[in-house]
């Protein structure tokens, strides 16, 4: 679900989301204050599950579903009233769906890091360095604009310069890959910033680097227990998940926000 946020990739996401507002018709969910009585779907174990909780207490029901594409397809078919979901995934589906618009007010700000034991203090410490690396020399940047830059603009993906040096062995990431553009499954192969970010680190720190997909909320205990190295999915930096795994420094900043069905006769619009 998580300050370093390029300037560049706010501007663009502020245009785009605004592409997806529209104007709500009466007595659907037009903002934050209509969420309380409201059938809330969320996907399990994110910081967005984590939010909407509160609002039990004030009448709504919260519908949680392992996946957020199935929180989505109970939206369209009138099993919720909206969805709490990541900017970048709610531009993804509203892209896909017509059906679907994204309300102009966030419903919370969170910055995204990468999770790993708190006993790799020099992981930790390496993973801060070539993070600092990549931001200045404006990788970062490019990742993320060949998954939301104008498709006619968009740099080239990521690739590993020839030659990278192996000799740490394999870095084993967790991930969960149904949250485009951070991670998804394209053509078999699980792709998005997240993952070119994770081969640009490992190429930087001598790594090969390993995909394992799981369950999102799967990632942490996967870190603890030592079956991955690092966790990284889009995951909000939170006190409580501090209380089981080191950070990073954030790598970008993301917005929860509220996705409803469009009005009956119109359509939204979004892009990446």
């Amino acid at each position: 679900m998580k300050k370093t946020v390029l300037l560049g990739a706010l501007a663009l996401g502020a245009l785009l989301l605004a592409a997806c507002v529209q104007k709500a018709p009466e007595g659907a969910v037009r903002g934050v204050e209509d969420l309380p009585g409201r059938r809330i779907g969320v996907q399990l174990g994110t910081t967005g599950d984590l939010a909407v909780t509160a609002y039990e207490a004030k009448g709504s029901s919260v519908e949680r579903f392992s996946k957020s594409v199935d929180a989505i397809q109970a939206l369209k078919v009138g099993a919720v009233d909206c969805v709490v979901i990541d900017e970048m995934p709610a531009r993804a589906f509203a892209a896909k769906n017509p059906d679907l618009h994204i309300l102009e007010t966030p419903f919370v700000t969170e910055d995204y890091a990468i999770s790993l034991s708190p006993t790799r203090q020099d992981l930790l410490q390496s993973l801060n360095q070539a993070l600092a690396d990549l931001i200045a020399d404006g990788t970062r940047d490019a990742i993320v604009a060949h998954y939301l830059g104008e498709a006619s603009r968009r740099p080239p993906r990521y690739q590993s310069p020839p030659s990278v040096d192996r000799s740490r062995g394999r870095l084993t990431v967790a991930t969960a890959a149904e949250f485009e553009p951070y991670e998804y499954v394209d053509k078999g192969e699980v792709v998005g910033i997240d993952i070119d970010l994770m081969r640009a680190l490992c190429d930087r720190l001598g790594f090969e680097l390993v995909v394992e997909d799981m369950a999102f909320d799967s990632i942490l205990a996967a870190v603890q227990s030592g079956k991955a190295d690092v966790g990284i999915a889009g995951m909000t930096v939170t006190e409580e998940r501090q209380k089981r795994v080191a950070f990073t420094r954030p790598y970008a900043s993301a917005r929860q926000v509220i996705v409803v069905r469009a009005p009956k006769g119109q359509s939204a619009t979004a892009g990446r």
